[in-house]
């Protein structure tokens, strides 16, 4: 239900701004590429070292902001971004729905691999 919500409100999102369609996949775009390039950053490590963890997740910030002040310089100059309302809730939204997915993605990854090593335990008991 989720998921048919963040699609159909993007949807929404794309027809309502279609005067400027190329700011809004702008947004998307440069939003998508920032979080990713944050969250796989972030989460490089395990929790093993909180020092390495902490410095991961300062790099992660600083990837983000890297990645979106150089995405709306590229934009500007190439004249993608022609209205800057609709990058910027564009932009914003989509942040927020790509952080929501990517970590869903890692709950997903840590339950399957959570399962698999309670599986492996299992069959070295029973062998």
């Amino acid at each position: 239900m989720k998921f048919a919500l963040i699609f159909l409100m993007s949807t929404l999102g794309g027809v309502l701004s279609g005067e400027h369609f190329h700011s809004f996949m702008a947004g998307l775009g440069i939003a998508s590429v920032a979080v990713g390039t944050g969250y796989w950053l972030a989460f490089r490590c395990s929790t093993r070292y909180p020092q390495l963890a902490l410095l991961l997740l300062l790099m992660g910030m600083m990837a983000k902001m890297a990645v979106t002040i150089a995405g709306v310089m590229w934009g500007l100059e190439a004249n993608v971004i022609n209205s800057p309302i609709v990058f910027a809730l564009s932009y914003l939204f989509f942040s927020i729905v790509v952080t929501y997915l990517y970590s869903k993605l890692r709950e997903f990854q840590m339950a399957r691999a959570t399962a698999a090593t309670e599986a492996n335990k299992l069959k070295a008991k029973t062998a």
